[in-house]
Formats: structure tokens, sequence, C-alpha cells
């Protein structure tokens, strides 16, 4: 692959950024000449709109002509959809055009909407995949998780003190951690798309389960809140004043909330609290990605950071492996996650 690809792979990244994140994934393309230079780029607008490829095309076709492709390298984020939902195959479109080369950063996972590289091949088509896959597969996180389980991502958070207590005997908790963790647990939910709490959090906290800035501030996305229990939420919680409106369920079966979830474009759920909700997502085996954070102070009692997990025996432990540690302030950060992932047919892009 060349330098000039590389360059318009950097560039299709970053135009896949200004697309929405939801059911459909965000993708860039550009389109190069047979010298390398950029003649026309586009990206995905969101369900029902043309997909970056087209998008592209038709920019090159308005600014220089029909047969304008022919002979062109279209460098894409994710391969080339292969099959026909509210839109054509993008394969189809690049073979019409003439495109002479197709490289692109990510496989798509799809049944359905998945070997696109391999149909381009068989029409004659140069194809080159894994360009910048990493940078690629970090963009499509959460899509592809939607892809390959059929649920969105589930990461579930708690802090504790260093023997494994979320609250006070008295069940106040706020704050174990300092301030430098409690801005990385905003800026976590800003990534998110539905923030997740049980009843007994929300009436206990009265969290306003909103995404803010170290000055208080709001951050300019905002996760979903969804309050799971059967408990009325009251008038004047915080919660009701939150910019997006919560989802309540009283979560007797946690996959098919989050399957309704993913119909609603939701692909990062983020479960904050407290330990009952955590416990019942790992029970479930429903959790992607765990963060604890993690407190150099003691509290002793029976306010445990989790409840149970299913676990009667040694050999039927919930491993994890850690990915990551991070020093914040004085407390640490353990990102962890199961250590034998569970996956699921995956389901094509629209």
């Amino acid at each position: 692959m060349t330098d000039a690809e590389s360059r318009a792979m950097r560039r299709a990244l970053s135009l896949a950024r200004r697309g929405p994140r939801g059911l459909n994934p965000q993708v860039g393309a550009v389109i190069l000449s047979p010298s390398g230079d950029e003649l026309a780029e586009g990206w995905h607008r969101g369900a029902g709109t043309p997909h970056a490829e087209i998008d592209a095309l038709t920019r090159l076709t308005a600014e220089r002509g029909p047969g304008a492709a022919r002979g062109t390298t279209a460098v894409v984020t994710l391969e080339p959809c292969n099959h026909t939902g509210r839109t054509g195959p993008c394969t189809h479109a690049l073979i019409d055009a003439g495109v002479a080369r197709v490289v692109y950063a990510v496989d798509d996972p799809g049944v359905l909407s998945g070997g696109g590289g391999a149909h381009l091949r068989e029409a004659g088509v140069d194809v080159a995949s894994g360009l910048l896959r990493d940078e690629g597969t970090a963009l499509l996180d959460s899509w592809l998780t939607v892809q390959r389980l059929g649920r969105p991502h589930v990461t579930v958070k708690w802090a504790q003190s260093l023997d494994g207590r979320a609250a006070a005997s008295d069940g106040t908790s706020q704050w174990i951690t300092g301030p430098d963790a409690r801005a990385d647990v905003h800026e976590r939910r800003a990534a998110a798309d539905a923030i997740v709490v049980g009843t007994g959090t929300l009436l206990a906290d009265d969290p306003a389960l909103t995404a803010r800035r170290s000055d208080d501030t709001l951050h300019d996305h905002q996760p979903r809140p969804v309050v799971i229990g059967t408990r009325a939420v009251p008038q004047d919680a915080a919660v009701r004043r939150h910019p997006q409106p919560f989802l309540q369920d009283e979560g007797d079966d946690l996959a098919d909330l989050l399957d309704r979830l993913r119909e609603l474009g939701i692909q990062r759920v983020f479960v904050e609290g407290g330990p009952r909700l955590a416990s019942s997502f790992v029970r479930a085996g429903l959790v992607d990605e765990v963060l604890v954070y993690l407190a150099p102070t003691l509290l002793g009692g029976d306010r445990l950071a989790t409840g149970d997990l299913g676990v009667s025996t040694i050999g039927e432990q919930r491993r994890l492996a850690i990915t990551d540690l991070q020093r914040l302030g004085d407390d640490l950060l353990v990102i962890a996650r199961p250590a034998s992932a569970s996956t699921a047919n995956p389901t094509a892009k629209d």
C-alpha cells in the first residue's frame, strides 16, 4: 500500500467521525487518481442515506462528469457492503463506476453485508485490506460489538474501597474516589449511548446521570438514562431534568432490554449502579468490560461492591483478563474483560 493510500485512509477515518453513531457504522471514503491525487471524498450520514463510497462517487461524477471514477482507487474505512438494504450494494456501484482498486481498513463481519472484498476480486478489482486496521477498529468498536454479539456493548462500572466495599455501613458512598477518578467516569459517560442505574441507586443518591466537565458544564453528547426497577421515579428526581428522556424498565429480562436499546440505535451501554444491578448483568453473562475504580481506603461492613454472581464454588468463578491499569490521582482504575468472550451470529448493516 502506498503513502498516498495511507494519507487517504487517515482522511477517511476523519470523515467517518462526521457521521452519526447509531444502528449503522460511521464510514468515510476517499477516491484517488491513478497517480495518488485526491479526487473526491464522502461519508455516511445515517440510515437510509448513501453509504460513504456512493457519496464520494456521486461527488466525483458531479464535479468531473460520467466515467471520472474509471481506473481510480477507493480508500474506505470499512469493507464495502455486498447486500441490498435501504440502499444498494456498494460493491456493485464501485464495479459499475470502473474503480480499479479498493483499499479498506476493517472487514465487515455481517453475514449478509460482509464478503464485499471477495466479490470485488471476482469482478477483477484489485483489493487490499487491513490498512490502519487498529484505528479503524477503534472507530467502529461499538458497532462491531453489535454485529458480532447482536446486542450493544456493555460496560459495568463501580467504585470500591480496598476491602471491596461500595459504601459505608449507613449506605453513604459519596465520595469513595477522588476528583480525577470522577472526571474519568464523566468522560466515559459522554462516550456511551445509554447510562443504566437501578432504582435503589436512583432513590438513594438522586443522580443526574449526565456527563459533565470539570466546570460542571455538560458534554456535547449525553447518554440516554435508563432506570431499572419497579419503584416509581419521584417527580422531582434529577434524572427528570436530563437532556434526554429517561427510559424505565422492570429489569426482569436484561437481554430483552438490550435488544430494545439496540433497536433505538444504542451501541454502548454504561451500567453504573448499584451492586445488585451490576451483579445481575454479570450473572446474565452480558458484560463486555468491567471498570473498577479502586480507592486507597477501608470501609468494612457488608456493603460489598458486588452481590450474588451465581458463583457457588471456585470452579464457577468469573475469570477476567486485565487489559489496562491507570493511576487517577490517588485512585487506581482497573479495566478488565471476560477471559472468554461470548459471540452470537452477526447481523447486517442497513
